[in-house]
Formats: C-alpha cells, sequence, structure tokens
C-alpha cells in the first residue's frame, strides 16, 4: 500500500483518490433537477456545447488555480494564502479571501445538509411502501408533513440530525480511514446505479423524447440568456470558492496529473448531468415536454409519484433516493473538509475534536434554515426567511468575491516566476491562456455574476410586500397575497416552481406570489419556492 507523504491536515494515498472525490464533490442536486431543465430549453445539444466553452474558458482556470495553490503550499486555503502573501510581500489583508472561503463551506454545507435530510427520509418512505399508487395529491401531503408541518418539525431535525451524523462518523475516521475509503467506493457506486436508472428508463420510459428535449441541436432556442444560463451553472455547480479544490490538492500525492485530473472531472460532471437528466426525464411522464418539470418538486414530487406504480416500486424508489442521498452526501462531505483542515491547522485540534466541533457548528446553523420552512416560515427580514438570507449571503457574496480575490491575488499580486511555479508545468498555450483569464476575464465575469445574483434576489424579495429600501414604492407597499394554509414563504408549493434556477441565472423571472399560491391549491405545498433554492446550495 502506498505511504502517503506528510501534511499538517493529512493526505491521500492514491492519485486517482483526486478524481473520485472531485467527482463526488461536484456532482451535486443542480445538475440532477437543473442542468437538464436548462438544457432543454436553450438549445439542447447547442446549449451543452456553450455550457463546456464556459467551463473551459473561464471556470477551469479558477478551478486549477485553486487546486495548484493547495498542492504546491500542502495547506487549505488560508494557510496557503497566508503563505504566498509573505513570499510576495503582499498585504496581510489578502488572507481574509481564505477566511471568506471557510466561511462559505460551512454555510453551505449547514444547509445542503437540510436538503440531504430530505432525500434521506424518502430512502426509508420508498421502502416502506408510502408512495405505491400515491398520485400528486398524496406525495405532497407526505413533502408537506415532513418539510413544513409546524407541529412535527422535530422529526425532520432528526432526519438532519441522521443525515449529518452520517457525514461526521465517516470525517472523523481520518482523511484516509474515512474520506478516501468512502469517496472510492460512494462515488464509483453511485455513478454504476446511475447507469443502471439510465437503463431502466431506456426499457419502460419515454427516452426517445427525453433525449430529444436534452441532445438534440435546437437553434432557434439559443439565446443571450442562453449564454447567461450557461455561465451560471458553470460557475456554481463545481464547489469554487470554499476552498474545497485547494484542500484536495493539498491532499493530493506526488504523481497526479492535477490538470488533467481537473478537465477529466469537469468532463465527468458534464456526463453524469446528462445520463441523469436522461433518465429523469424518461421517467417522469411528460416530463421531456413541459415547461415546469424542474427543480425540488421535478424530485421530491413528480418523481415518486412517477415510480410510484411500477412493478417494484418500493425498492425502485428506494434506490432512485439512495443515489440522491449518495450525492448529497458526497458533497456535505467535501463541504466538511475545508472547514475541518482549517480549524485544525488554526488551532492545532487533533482530528476528531476537529470534526465533532466544526459538525456540530454546522448542525446549530442549518437549524436556521430547516426552521425556516415550519415554525419560522413567517419570520422575515426585509423580505428573506433566514434561509433566503443565508443564500444570498454566500451566493451572491462570498463565493463570486473569494473567486475574485483569488484570481487577482495570482494574477496581479503574485510575481509571475511564482505564479507559474504554482501552476506547474503546462504547455506554454495553456499558461498564457490561464494567466490572462485569471487576470482580467475571470473577475469581470464573476462580478458579473455576483451582482446579477444579488440583483435579482433582492428584487425577488419584494414580491412579498417588503418595505426594504431596494424596493420601489408600488413594490413595497403590494400587500402579500394568501397563501395556503400552513405554507408560509419557506414552504409554498414545489409543483412547477422549485428549483435552483432563480435569481443566478437572470435568463427567467423568479416564480410569483400568486403562482405559488396556484401550485398550492393544486396540493403541491411543502418545500423551498424557485427563487430559494440556488446552485451553490447543493
Amino acid at each position: 500500500m502506498p505511504t502517503p507523504y506528510e501534511t499538517p491536515i493529512g493526505s491521500w494515498t492514491r492519485p486517482t483518490t483526486f478524481f473520485w472525490a472531485a467527482t463526488g464533490a461536484t456532482f451535486g442536486l443542480a445538475n440532477v433537477w437543473q442542468f437538464p431543465y436548462l438544457a432543454g430549453q436553450h438549445g439542447g445539444g447547442l446549449f451543452i456545447l456553450l455550457y463546456l466553452l464556459c467551463l473551459l474558458l473561464i471556470t477551469l482556470p479558477l478551478m486549477v488555480t485553486e487546486s495548484a495553490m493547495g498542492r504546491h503550499s500542502r495547506h487549505g486555503l488560508v494557510l496557503a494564502m497566508d503563505g504566498y502573501v509573505r513570499r510576495a510581500r503582499c498585504s496581510r489583508g489578502w488572507v481574509w479571501a481564505g477566511r471568506m472561503g471557510i466561511l462559505a463551506a460551512l454555510v453551505v454545507l449547514s444547509f445542503t445538509a437540510v436538503f440531504g435530510a430530505i432525500a434521506l427520509a424518502y430512502v426509508f418512505y420508498g421502502a416502506m411502501g408510502r408512495f405505491i399508487g400515491a398520485g400528486e395529491a398524496e406525495a405532497a401531503g407526505t413533502l408537506s408533513a415532513l418539510v413544513s408541518d409546524p407541529e412535527d418539525y422535530r422529526v425532520f431535525m432528526a432526519w438532519h440530525g441522521f443525515f449529518l451524523l452520517l457525514v461526521i462518523w465517516v470525517s472523523m475516521q481520518g482523511v484516509v480511514d474515512g474520506v478516501e475509503r468512502a469517496v472510492r467506493v460512494v462515488a464509483p457506486t453511485m455513478l454504476l446505479m446511475l447507469l443502471v436508472l439510465c437503463g431502466l428508463a431506456v426499457w419502460t420510459g419515454e427516452y426517445r423524447s427525453a433525449s430529444n428535449f436534452m441532445l438534440s441541436f435546437h437553434p432557434d432556442d439559443v439565446t443571450p440568456e442562453s449564454l447567461q444560463a450557461a455561465l451560471f451553472h458553470a460557475f456554481f455547480t463545481l464547489g469554487l470558492g470554499m476552498g474545497v479544490w485547494t484542500l484536495f490538492g493539498a491532499y493530493t500525492p506526488a504523481g497526479t496529473h492535477l490538470k488533467r485530473s481537473v478537465l477529466a472531472v469537469v468532463l465527468m460532471d458534464t456526463l453524469i448531468a446528462i445520463v441523469a437528466g436522461l433518465a429523469i426525464y424518461s421517467l417522469v411522464p411528460g416530463g421531456h415536454s413541459m415547461e415546469g418539470e424542474r427543480g425540488f418538486g421535478l424530485l421530491f414530487l413528480s418523481l415518486p409519484v412517477a415510480l410510484s406504480d411500477m412493478p417494484g416500486s418500493q425498492f425502485l424508489i428506494a434506490s432512485v433516493f439512495l443515489v440522491i442521498v449518495m450525492i448529497v452526501w458526497t458533497t456535505a462531505l467535501s463541504l466538511l473538509e475545508p472547514v475541518v483542515g482549517w480549524f485544525s491547522e488554526w488551532t492545532g485540534a487533533p482530528r476528531g475534536w476537529s470534526v465533532f466541533l466544526m459538525g456540530g457548528v454546522v448542525w446549530l446553523v442549518g437549524l436556521g434554515s430547516l426552521l425556516s420552512f415550519n415554525v419560522w416560515s413567517d419570520v422575515r427580514f426585509a423580505g428573506g426567511t433566514i434561509f433566503r438570507w443565508l443564500e444570498l449571503a454566500t451566493g451572491g457574496l462570498l463565493i463570486p468575491l473569494v473567486s475574485i480575490l483569488v484570481a487577482v491575488f495570482a494574477g496581479w499580486c503574485l510575481t509571475r516566476n511564482l505564479t507559474f511555479t504554482i501552476l506547474g508545468s503546462a504547455p506554454g498555450l495553456f499558461r498564457g491562456i490561464w494567466f490572462w483569464v485569471m487576470r482580467l476575464v475571470l473577475p469581470l465575469v464573476v462580478a458579473y455574476i455576483g451582482i446579477q445574483y444579488t440583483t435579482v434576489s433582492l428584487a425577488a424579495m419584494c414580491n412579498t410586500g417588503s418595505a426594504a429600501l431596494w424596493c420601489g414604492p408600488a413594490e413595497a407597499m403590494a400587500p402579500e397575497p394568501v397563501r395556503p394554509q400552513g405554507s408560509g414563504e419557506g414552504s409554498p408549493a414545489p409543483q412547477g416552481g422549485e428549483d435552483d434556477a432563480g435569481p443566478e441565472e437572470g435568463e427567467e423571472p423568479p416564480q410569483t406570489e400568486s403562482d405559488s399560491e396556484q401550485d398550492g391549491a393544486n396540493g403541491g405545498e411543502g418545500g423551498p419556492k424557485e427563487d430559494e433554492i440556488l446552485y451553490h446550495s447543493v
């Protein structure tokens, strides 16, 4: 068995672990409930090509930068920035980029675990036959009882704690015996189960229609908003700006072809998203043709209903949501690593204590998001629930800001020799493109993403009748529409409205309150709204 090199925070034993860990970290629910919809609405195969172009020219250079900084320094993002600041004699203020990245990872993990709790509960619900023969109303009632019932929120809290315990327990085993062993088993298993699900879709579903929806070229559907949607998804779906890639780079042993591995992760992430989309849209009746089938409602309402009448539906539904749990679990495990690594490096505490303490903090912060869907659903600050503001703080501010600071730091603060030393061996053309993308292109593009994200998010909050300063007089004075009993802002109908397509894309206006009300009347209450679930959350 290979012997790992020594680092203060740990190391992996196999070069291929970087690929499996990064694949598990980057493939989140946004690729399941959002990417297929975007492809279908923005040109099918043409959108996928546009998305790959955005990944290669914009996202890939930042992924390589974060990973290379970790590999060269053998530290997490905070100490890596601190070491480079000392070597380049830059301002100590740059270290705050690392600290904000760790804070972003902690907050995103806190509400990622909430969605993991719902998926985990659905594994058991499916196995117990709760969805057998269920229609939309029954499925919506099950979701509402779990998520938004103010009288029974403790059950939701129990699932939330159970999911986090699964993450914390593995992380406490260590970098090699815990994280490495887990991702090398779970990530390939997840891929295999997705392929089986896709095969089932070909056999029993509407695979040809779904394939035409997602993969065929539809030039008439490609608009300037398509480029914007591709940019937003490419940026938010890969876990940038939170120290994950830096720490994975620090864990990487000698002999790992880092840049090649990063490219492989990008391509694999896209391929898995296509396979998952084909499988789900093939199984959901009419999912390939109806505009509203996406997001939270697609996953937790339409999918179990579509599978409820199939042979062996108990086993099938449990298996599908087990795959979903694996997706969220590997993402959560990856987000916990930079937080634990920072705390361990900062305090010198043993890994076990670091995982336990940081896991407790994540649980406490996550309760704010969890309760926003039920007992605190009417508690709003300037029109937004606690969950909504946590989303906005990370997606609109912390993640874009950290990414911009890392790019500017690498492109302008460090000397060119030090920058290329960190990057490592690479063809001259790649170095030149990478250097100028980091210096000029990426900061401008990410700044646009952050500003657009924030602007549309704040505007969406005005729909609740908020009197905040950024709301116009008409919006601020608009009365709040009546919602179905027990819904609240954090828990209106997911049918046709809950996904992560809201503020970060900007290609479509958020769902209106009247739409939410109508969805609730149709029996779909129980989850977050369209403009509340954003890319980086899962």
